[in-house]
């Protein structure tokens, strides 16, 4: 029987007049993987602040088992901006013994490309305070990772990580007997992680067995049976849930509901895109030529990321960019959109980028652009223009547009000023799409948004008919909006694949082990150091120590599991006991391997 480590009775929260969480009820036990989700300023954040008790309810309690041993990653860093990554990360470890542990090897290489974190000044002796955002996240996950935990609680750990950082950190947290709660907008790592689902809406959490694909399915499920009328049954759930069945089938783990029914509720759903119609749209719009490269080298200063490429954007093409942190992703829409906006005048360092007369270009940088704050936000919308054409028919006003992106009519007179950080990424892409460009250039888009504003905007670029390329860490977003990746392996060479992320992380991890294995003879080369006597009997003395401490830990790990037999029935003195356990078992581990270390030496 799991234990069950958090219990949150009757929780309720209020800010201001609005009710974020209404008596709610929940539970998280030992094995439990749980993915939070729901629209920005719902109460994801305040529900799991709460459930690690950073955060006091108004109302009912929040209880956790004895000895809880909790990890928590918030959205902003405790980190001593005056320390280096080592004291934060290693702590007072020395070289040897963390180097000699599997984990922190692990966690080092996952999060930051290897033991001497390349891309930091002086690596582990790197000072915090000057780092950016995304570095200290980086840091802040480590340190929480390298840690024994029995729950670990993550608010948008993904931020700031790559293709490869996420899909090393998902199955990190795979293969960690912690159990897990994490609130995230990224759907593939939900799929890859989670077992159970928490759906935060009104006040209310509504629970599904299951990934992200299984909870689009139940929630689709239910939705059918609720609905009372055809209307209510044309929304976005069924359009997500008919791409997951045929776009993405592997994702999906077997669902706890009638699979008969959400097939049924998709019967008549086309696919997410008519590729062709939009093609021949694009093309008229567009012409023959779009962004034609031609030898092409792309420079960061003196650094050379793109060199001798040849390359074609075509009417309707929609790209997926895919590559490691500074191989040049955002260099090269840079380059392309500098040429577009100065009609051909600036070019790259060397070779030519040819832009088609009738292009139309719409860049959303990774930057959220300044408005005035005094500004409404339909006022924004309506600066660009009054109505928009989304192809295919679909004219929209700009109050239209504002709704389709979350901004009902209320929130439509909110001041600029007051918007969160999300809120004004979603403003800042629906201002481009009402510009009516007949190419977009997305980097990073998904920053920012939940994961409802991401299927609203899916749903607009489904039938946008134009060129574009996706920059995104989004797996589920490349591939759900996008027909084709190509990647930057950090070689100067832009690459099609056409098996898409798998191909490119099966890539990277192929330039690895070369990389190893280059590296392996230069360091079998180099002769061992010889140890003097007195380094000799140090070691063996320091054996002769562990393996009394290692005699000792066998006993009070009999004697644990003896107590635990005796009050089997005691749950808060079993879960306490187990702490211990595991403590023990811990240090254990870490003796063994210091062991094994020195008797190289003695």
């Amino acid at each position: 029987m799991a234990v069950n480590l958090v219990n949150v009775e009757n929780v309720s929260k209020v800010y201001g007049t609005r009710a974020l969480l209404d008596g709610v009820s929940l539970g998280v036990s030992e094995g439990d993987r749980i993915g939070v989700v729901g629209r920005n300023g719902d109460g994801k954040t305040t529900l799991i602040r709460m459930l690690a008790r950073l955060e006091e309810a108004d109302t009912g309690r929040v209880t956790h088992s004895g000895g809880l041993r909790l990890g928590v990653l918030t959205q902003h860093d405790s980190l001593d901006p005056a320390a280096t990554v080592r004291h934060e990360v290693i702590g007072d470890m020395a070289d040897h013994e963390w180097a000699g542990d599997a984990k922190v090897r692990d966690v080092l290489t996952g999060l930051f490309g290897g033991l001497d974190l390349p891309g930091f000044p002086k690596g582990l002796d790197t000072v915090i305070g000057p780092l950016s955002g995304g570095e200290r996240r980086r840091i802040a996950l480590a340190k929480l990772l390298i840690e024994e935990q029995d729950l670990i609680v993550l608010d948008e750990p993904t931020n700031h990580l790559d293709v490869e950082g996420i899909a090393w950190l998902a199955r990190h947290l795979r293969e960690r007997r912690a159990a897990l709660v994490c609130v995230t907008h990224d759907r593939w790592f939900l799929d890859q992680v989670c077992t159970r689902m928490w759906d935060v809406q009104r006040g209310s959490v509504h629970e599904y067995e299951g990934g992200y694909s299984d909870y689009v399915f139940a929630r689709a499920e239910r939705e059918r049976i609720a609905a009372t009328e055809e209307t209510k049954r044309q929304n976005l759930v069924r359009k997500e849930l008919a791409w997951l069945r045929r776009g993405a089938p592997a994702r999906t783990s077997k669902p706890r509901f009638r699979v008969e029914a959400a097939n049924e509720l998709i019967r008549d759903v086309p696919p997410p895109r008519d590729r062709s119609e939009l093609m021949r749209f694009a093309s008229s719009r567009l012409g023959k030529t779009v962004f034609d490269l031609e030898d092409i080298t792309v420079q960061a200063g003196p650094k050379v990321l793109l060199q001798h490429v040849t390359w074609q954007l075509g009417p309707g093409d929609r790209i997926g960019l895919v590559g490691v942190n500074g191989a040049g992703k955002t260099s090269l829409l840079r380059a392309l959109a500098d040429a577009a906006r100065s009609e051909g005048e600036i070019q790259p360092t060397a070779g030519r980028v040819a832009v088609g007369k009738t292009v139309k270009l719409a860049y959303l940088s990774q930057e959220v652009a300044e408005l005035d704050p005094a500004l409404r936000v339909l006022e924004a919308v309506q600066q660009v223009r009054e109505r928009v054409d989304l192809g295919k028919g679909r004219e929209l006003t700009a109050g239209q547009l504002c709704e389709t992106f979350g901004f009902n009519k209320e929130k439509q007179w909110t001041p600029v000023g007051d918007l969160s950080g999300g809120e004004r990424r979603r403003l800042q892409v629906l201002r481009l799409l009402m510009d009516e460009p007949n190419v977009l250039f997305l980097d990073e888009p998904t920053n920012d948004l939940d994961i409802e504003t991401l299927t609203q905007l899916e749903d607009v670029l489904d039938g946008w008919p134009g060129s574009m390329i996706v920059i995104s860490h989004d797996r589920f977003f490349v591939e759900r909006t996008t027909d084709t990746v190509y990647a930057l392996l950090g070689d100067g060479a832009l690459r099609m694949l056409p098996r898409g992320i798998d191909e490119y992380l099966e890539r990277r991890l192929r330039m690895e082990e070369t990389a190893a294995a280059s590296a392996a003879p230069a360091a079998a080369a180099r002769p061992a150091p010889e140890k003097s006597a007195a380094d000799q009997r140090a070691a063996k003395k320091e054996l002769q120590k562990i393996e009394r401490r290692l005699d000792k830990i066998s006993d009070q790990e009999t004697a644990l599991h003896d107590r635990i037999a005796t009050h089997a029935t005691d749950f808060a003195k079993v879960a306490e006991l187990d702490a211990e356990l595991r403590a023990l078992s811990g240090e254990r581990e870490e003796l063994e391997m210091k062991w094994l270390e020195l008797a190289e030496d003695a």
